[in-house]
């Protein structure tokens, strides 16, 4: 199955991302299909091919929830955001 990831390509302490497209269970920093956008935490800017985006999507390409957030925020999909954790169980009260 293919996904859509970020991957790290930054200095140390100025990151910067490429929006990548590759295996589910492969190495982020290892070889991958095609760089669809790029993404810099610092400044809040996105470069995003939105055509390649919505090819890759439509051929069932997934998305990690942080790509999901960024392509939801720059309006290239349009859909709600996803929660990245999910709320945490309230410990079960036990009476005796």
């Amino acid at each position: 199955m293919l996904t859509i990831k970020l991957t790290r390509v930054g200095k140390k302490k100025q990151p910067f991302y490429r929006l990548i497209v590759l295996e589910k269970h492969k190495d982020p920093w290892g070889n991958f299909l095609e760089i669809v956008g790029t993404y810099n935490p610092i400044t809040k800017t996105a470069s995003i091919k939105s055509d390649r985006v919505l090819y890759w999507i439509s051929k069932g390409c997934q998305t990690t929830d942080t790509v999901h957030n960024l392509l939801v925020s720059n309006k290239i999909i349009l859909a709600s955001k996803r929660r990245k954790h999910a709320a945490p169980k309230k410990p079960v009260e036990v009476t005796a």
